[in-house]
């Protein structure tokens, strides 16, 4: 649909299923770009690059695109033209174009005609066929500039089978990754592969896509793997087609070790380092969701060196769906029986509130987490920003761009508890601190400036502390979907950097879980 037309654009979205989640847009050159977005040079090389990414660019004042494109965001996803087609239908016809998945919303992508007819009536008006066929379905990769680098969000068409060089030859492994986000990647020698991103297993008509993803890949590199690798949760549905796999040796692999190492290969290091983990979910080796994590380790092994303060997540999978309930969890860890007249708590009924207690106080359905994105969807709720989302992420995505054109250098208190390891980093300081701000009625954008200041200098401190009382390295790798946040991570690159450690971070594979099946295959490759 023409990008400008917000009829149209609102119309896509009823029509998909889609109600907030950014679309991509596809405009003829630079010169067009210009009209709607800015680009540096570094974003201009990404977006004229061969692999043609959806670059996520900054949208500038005035712009003709409709605000239905990418709601709540300083921030549109472009591309370039990468086919002939794409040429024809928009020379000196739109300024952009919205391009978006032939799909209903978290489905698989319909490429073959008879697929796109059926599962795309009442979505599209028209369809353009051809007698040459699509081999397979891929969708765009997605790229940002951060920190003057290029990093990839969603690695996928363009920049896949390209193999990743490996710190050392390994055997064949097959690595499963989790169960958002998917990717699949196999290894030989000194090389990688990493599959297109496949989305959300959950998804059945996914799940399938998923098991194709695996036979793809394997026979077009044509390697046979010895191990398979998988998550350490049982009920991930990649590690149950794990667990149908003959022939091979099994190695369950912990969430969060396997995103340090993802981002130790990637840099070509194999020596211990420290591993600073912020993520949504993964599953803990004590049983707990772990999400906050401060590690050291290398390919062979990890320890758990400290982590955000564990809190309740009331609901269990609903939390991630309804931040309040997050923001009334870290609420009544701060503040116990009095809770603050907030939007999160002002907006539930009494008897809402003594389940939410009932629920927290006897552990029902209420799972421990130490997750930073859970504690990001509690300071979005507390902000007012969103007490309920439409995707993944959108809370923490919402924080971020609140803070706007700020400068706010300032920072809240924050709390490091224990003598003796893990550390732990207890929020319930940070949150007091947020809400008398917020009954002062401060601008939500000097609280997310202040709460963004606040996590990078704690892990700066942390890493300080591990450095100079328990002898860590003085290297730092950041990863996790949490470092997809271009202000926390510059931030807290330059704090680090500051403080004398080599920085660690991700570039050309994603630092969310569609990176985590590399980590996965090489551990496995160095301890089955």
């Amino acid at each position: 649909v023409d990008a400008a037309n917000s009829a149209a654009v609102a119309a896509l979205r009823r029509r998909k299923g889609r109600d907030e989640k950014p679309f991509a847009l596809m405009a003829f050159d630079l010169a067009q770009i210009s009209r709607f977005a800015e680009t540096d040079q570094a974003e201009r090389r990404l977006l004229t690059g061969s692999e043609r990414p959806i670059v996520l660019l900054r949208r500038r004042a005035g712009s003709p695109v409709s605000a239905l494109v990418a709601p709540g965001n300083r921030y549109l996803g472009v591309m370039l033209p990468y086919t002939p087609l794409h040429h024809l239908l928009l020379k000196d016809n739109f300024p952009a174009l919205v391009m978006t998945s032939a799909n209903l919303s978290d489905e698989p992508i319909a490429y073959r005609d008879e697929e796109a007819t059926e599962q795309l009536a009442g979505i599209a008006d028209a369809y353009l066929c051809h007698d040459r066929e699509i081999f397979i379905r891929t969708d765009d990769s997605i790229a940002r500039v951060m920190a003057g680098r290029p990093l990839l969000l969603r690695r996928s068409r363009g920049f896949v089978p390209r193999g990743i060089f490996l710190p050392a030859p390994q055997q064949p492994v097959l690595a499963v990754g989790a169960e958002l986000k998917s990717t699949v990647c196999l290894t030989q020698d000194d090389r990688a592969f990493l599959s297109h991103h496949i989305g959300d297993l959950k998804n059945p008509s996914v799940y399938r896509s998923f098991s194709g993803a695996v036979d793809h890949l394997n026979g077009l590199l044509g390697i046979r793997p010895e191990v398979v690798a998988h998550d350490l949760h049982p009920d991930y549905l990649s590690t149950r087609y794990a667990e149908t796999l003959t022939g091979v040796r099994r190695v369950a692999v912990q969430h969060h070790h396997a995103h340090l190492a993802s981002c130790l290969a990637e840099n070509g290091v194999s020596d211990e380092t420290i591993g600073v983990i912020f993520d949504g979910s993964g599953y803990g080796s004590d049983g707990h969701i772990w999400g906050g994590e401060f590690l050291i380790g290398g390919f062979e092994s990890c320890r758990r060196l400290g982590h955000l303060r564990y809190a309740v997540m009331p609901g269990g999978d609903a939390a991630t769906r309804e931040p309040f309930r997050m923001a009334l969890s870290y609420l009544i860890q701060a503040f116990g029986e009095e809770l603050p007249p907030l939007p999160a708590v002002a907006e539930r009924t009494s008897q809402e509130l003594a389940l939410f207690r009932q629920m927290i106080a006897r552990g029902i359905n209420s799972p421990l987490t130490s997750s930073c994105g859970r504690l990001f969807d509690a300071v979005a709720a507390l902000c007012g920003l969103r007490q309920r989302v439409s995707y993944e992420g959108q809370a923490a995505l919402e924080l971020e761009m609140a803070i706007g054109e700020e400068h706010e250098e300032s920072r809240y208190p924050f709390h490091l508890e224990g003598e003796t390891l893990p550390l732990q980093l207890d929020p319930a300081t940070l949150i007091r601190a947020i809400v008398a701000d917020l009954l002062r009625a401060e601008r939500v954008a000097v609280v997310s400036a202040r709460f963004h200041n606040t996590l990078a200098e704690a892990v700066s401190a942390v890493c300080r502390r591990l450095r100079t009382e328990f002898g860590a390295p003085d290297r730092v790798a950041l990863s996790g979907g949490v470092f997809q946040n271009v202000y926390l991570t510059e931030r807290t690159v330059h704090l680090l950097s500051v403080a004398g450690f080599s920085v660690l971070t991700h570039s050309l594979i994603p630092p969310n879980d569609g990176g985590l099946a590399l980590g996965q295959a090489v551990i496995a490759g160095r301890l089955a």
